[in-house]
């Protein structure tokens, strides 16, 4: 029978009966199985009922009509399943055609031939699936009623046993699913709350973590720094009143200045290496940083990231390699949330003045001048800040950031990073090595 379509109301009342209750509706994922099983009961009870007909009743003008009906039945009743699986209706619509079609020829069968009023066993499952709970009750008895009426026109009388039994068994499935139903959607409100506490306790544990570890930041900037700060100033006031009456005690206070300021230059130093990202520390180099997160993203998301190194290492300034390291996680993150690519790229290169790194992927790419999310650098979409953050990182450092990018080419972003020595440009190098790259992945 037809399974009724995903409902978008799945609270409490609704599974009461104010909207679909079945299994399909309350997105259990085993509703195709249940659909199989209620279409295989009823073929083998269609089944069984002909076979008793055909057997009591060999020479009765009727048996073209019982067969007819009984193919029929036999076609719509999966064909209405197979519709609603493969081709379910829209939000809000239901596909009640095939269930019509099944109960009217059941009725008329049954009005023939009183065998196959135990078919009506999966009807009653199938209509209280297909349709909401007040409208499916009085049709589940009317069936029932119609049972009870074919029991009793069977040939010897009627008796009370088949009489009884098929309200009671009526009573019970209908009562079962009903509460079934109530239990799944009291199930999914539960879940929903529970997912939404655990997101906003994330959130909140978050906060709180933040505020911690500004307030610990906080109080060691305060006993260290601040505090070497202070001596410092008040060495050298001291140094200031006594510099022309008793020089030696100056330059003994401008020595225990400069001590202090020695010690406060290597708590700030902790400082920004405590600071620095976990990636980069007990000494790691950028290289092994970036390699390691090459693995780790093919690894986690299956996109295949190569690390490629160009050119001879030199020492970074921990700033420096933390923010090339921060721009490779965020442009790696877009290409894996928005590009759509099958391969991605990062290659770090020293250029005797600069060091250049590159994430390139073979992704649907952009307009980089409008901006975008198509790829690496197309972050405007859902990230909303990639760009400018990349860009402010490097600012600080008196880099630049540089984004190539052709819809259907894939994306190219290139951050360039100063050295301290000064040396010729190498523009047609760079330009070369992103043509190299682009086209690798195209």
């Amino acid at each position: 029978m037809p399974q009724p379509e995903p409902a978008e109301r799945t609270s409490e009342g609704n599974a009461a009966g104010g909207d679909a209750t079945g299994p399909r509706a309350l997105g259990d994922p085993d509703a195709g199985r249940l659909a199989v099983l209620l279409d295989s009961a009823f073929l083998l009870l269609l089944a069984a009922a002909l076979n008793r007909y055909l057997t009591h009743h060999a020479d009765s003008p009727l048996i073209p009509w019982v067969i007819g009906l009984s193919a029929a039945l036999a076609v719509v009743q999966p064909t209405g399943s197979w519709l609603a699986h493969r081709h379910p209706p829209a939000p809000g619509h239901r596909r009640l055609w095939p269930l019509a079609v099944v109960v009217a020829l059941w009725v008329v069968l049954v009005l023939l031939a009183p065998s196959f009023a135990w078919c009506a066993v999966p009807l009653i499952y199938s209509a209280l699936r297909a349709l909401p709970g007040k409208a499916a009750i009085p049709l589940v008895a009317a069936l029932t009623v119609l049972v009870v009426v074919a029991q009793i026109r069977l040939p010897g009388g009627a008796d009370a046993t088949l009489v009884l039994l098929p309200p009671a068994v009526a009573a019970l499935a209908t009562g079962v699913f009903l509460f079934m139903a109530r239990q799944a959607a009291r199930q999914r409100a539960l879940i929903a709350d529970l997912v939404r506490t655990r997101r906003e306790l994330a959130a909140t544990e978050r906060r709180e973590g933040t505020l911690a570890e500004r307030g610990r930041l906080a109080m060691e900037i305060h006993d260290t720094l601040a505090q070497g700060l202070s001596s410092q100033q008040m060495l050298l006031q001291a140094a200031e009143r006594t510099w022309d009456t008793d020089p030696a005690t100056a330059r003994t206070h401008v020595r225990t200045a400069a001590e202090v300021a020695a010690r406060n230059l290597a708590e700030a130093r902790r400082f920004v290496h405590d600071l620095a990202p976990a990636e980069l520390a007990q000494g790691r180099g950028l290289e092994e940083a970036l390699r390691a997160l090459a693995g780790r993203e093919s690894a986690e998301s299956g996109l295949p990231v190569r690390f490629h190194l160009d050119g001879a290492p030199v020492p970074l300034p921990t700033a420096a390699q933390a923010a090339l390291l921060r721009i490779a996680q965020g442009a790696l993150a877009n290409v894996r949330e928005h590009a759509g690519a099958s391969a991605a790229a990062i290659t770090l290169s020293f250029l005797g003045d600069q060091a250049v790194l590159d994430v390139a992927d073979d992704g649907r790419g952009f307009d980089a001048a409008a901006g975008g999310s198509g790829g690496a650098g197309g972050v405007r979409g859902v990230r909303g800040y990639g760009l400018p953050a990349m860009r402010a990182r490097l600012r600080q450092l008196g880099g630049t950031l540089t984004v190539e990018s052709t819809p259907g080419e894939g994306t190219v972003v290139s951050a360039v990073v100063p050295l301290g020595q000064r040396t010729e440009q190498r523009t047609e190098q760079r330009t070369e090595q992103r043509t190299e790259q682009r086209s690798e992945h195209r």
